[in-house]
């Protein structure tokens, strides 16, 4: 017959879900823990449970060798003979030590033990049975509050319901039932292993599949499915057989099926959208209800799309917040693009008057040289017209292009635009070196500059002065006259 301390280990066990033999193991390596605390030695010991008195017996454990090195755990053969004549290499000899002394801080040692290894056999226990559950839809009772987090009774144990897998719109109270899908199982949690949500997506799939028997028998698949909890869910769902309407096989008789989910869902607004291959004729249905125009691919390597609705729908394309758009983006797997036709024209026109519109090669500068052009062409800088509209922290961010260069372009840049054209055929090279010094080929040039000034200045001063005789003549006639 079990002793009470054996029946006491199977209702524990029972109660925490484990073996007894984990239980009877716990407190064996309990009773070695608090007598090598009393005893104080560095012997090997070992803990035996017996069933039917309830005893739990500690021996000091000496191994039969050919030649010691312990002599704390080991003994030669010669000596193993004086106390078992029967001895062999390899025999082990028990000893008993007393446990009858241990007193009340040894008991209290072993009970901490005790329930150490019971929690961490616990632990063990529901990892390995929840581990392989996630994604499962589980009902559990909401039991109490830490902080913002919520514990939740699954039945065999606890689990967590975080803030962040809480719906944003619902409110929970002590003692409520709750569908929820296992998120995770964390095996290192302090608390709580088990991590379950009401904000995945994987919730709604799960309700589906029990309120639709076309998806549970997987004549109707769910082929992706992308959620914002509490506010809306897009579901893609596709048929194989041809005879079978997937939406309609979802929304149910007047709407009763997925009616049942939202009331689950409190509220929650559901799209359902018939799955695709085609990447353009499923992007047009994912940004349901939006009625869309085209589609176009842009960048197929990056999964880029760009999507041109009519200007009444573009709100409505793109959502509260670019809801409606960022839960199609996740659906399809594709970064979305939406733009109105209006929107469209005005960059299709720009894109044209750019192309058609005439440009200024920089040759035409007056005062700058082929060298700095050279350098400006090289940092993609082609035509007057781009060059007139860069900043002067842009010009100085090009390699050879300093501060007194940049304000002689600009001056330069002033001169063609105020004279309205091009400048002479004889060109003027300005040196691009930091600081802003002028080559001697620069000094000559405006030396050869002002030449042509005096120049000019004396052929006015003849003609003047030549037309000068002449009006006194004229006045002369007249006076006569």
């Amino acid at each position: 017959m079990a002793s009470l301390l054996y029946q006491q280990i199977e209702m524990l066990s029972r109660e925490k879900h484990i073996e007894p033999e984990v239980v009877v193991s716990a407190i064996e390596d309990a009773m070695v823990v608090a007598a090598r605390k009393y005893y104080k030695t560095e012997e090997d010991l070992r803990g035996k449970f017996n069933q039917d008195t309830g005893q739990v017996d500690v021996f000091s454990v000496i191994t039969v060798v050919e030649e010691v090195t312990d002599p704390k755990r080991e003994i030669s053969v010669t000596d193993a003979k004086k106390k078992n004549p029967d001895a062999e290499v390899g025999t082990e000899i028990l000893t008993a030590k007393p446990t009858d002394v241990l007193g009340r801080i040894a008991a209290q040692t072993a009970k901490q033990v005790i329930l150490q290894k019971v929690r961490e056999a616990e632990r063990d226990t529901i990892f390995n049975e929840y581990h392989n559950r996630v994604g499962e839809l589980v009902t559990v009772i909401v039991k109490r509050a830490e902080g913002p987090d919520l514990i939740v009774d699954m039945g065999r144990t606890e689990a967590r319901l975080p803030k962040r897998e809480q719906s944003k719109l619902e409110t929970y109270n002590i003692g409520e039932r709750l569908r929820v899908v296992i998120k995770m199982v964390d095996r290192a949690a302090k608390g709580p292993q088990v991590i379950v949500s009401r904000a995945d997506a994987a919730l709604v799939q799960r309700l589906f599949e029990m309120e639709v028997p076309e998806i549970y028998d997987g004549t109707v698949q769910i082929r992706a499915a992308a959620r914002e909890a509490g506010e809306r869910t897009k579901v893609a769902v596709l048929s194989r057989d041809k005879d079978v309407d997937p939406v309609g096989a979802c929304v149910g008789m007047k709407g009763m099926r997925v009616q049942s989910i939202i009331r689950e869902l409190r509220g929650e607004k559901i799209d359902i959208i018939p799955y695709n291959e085609e990447t353009v004729a499923f992007a047009q249905k994912a940004l349901s209800p939006a009625k869309v125009t085209r589609v176009q691919i842009t960048d197929p390597e990056n999964h880029k799309l760009e999507v041109i609705v009519e200007d009444s729908q573009l709100s409505l394309a793109i959502g509260k917040k670019g809801q409606n758009v960022r839960l199609a983006s996740k659906l399809i797997g594709w970064d979305i693009d939406i733009k109105s036709e209006e929107e469209k024209r005005r960059e299709i026109e720009e894109q044209m008057t750019a192309l058609t519109a005439p440009t200024t090669p920089l040759t035409a500068l007056a005062g700058v040289g082929p060298k700095t052009i050279e350098k400006l062409e090289e940092a993609g800088i082609t035509n007057l017209e781009k060059l007139a509209g860069m900043t002067p922290e842009q010009l100085m961010e090009i390699p050879g292009i300093g501060e007194k260069m940049v304000d002689k372009i600009y001056q330069a840049v002033n001169r063609f635009y105020e004279s309205g054209e091009a400048a002479p055929t004889g060109e003027v090279e300005v040196s691009d070196i930091e600081g802003g010094e002028q080559s001697p080929a620069g000094e000559a040039a405006n030396v050869s500059e002002a030449a042509a000034e005096e120049s000019a200045a004396a052929e006015n001063t003849a003609t003047e002065t030549a037309a000068e005789p002449a009006n006194n003549s004229e006045h002369k006639e007249e006076a006569s006259s």
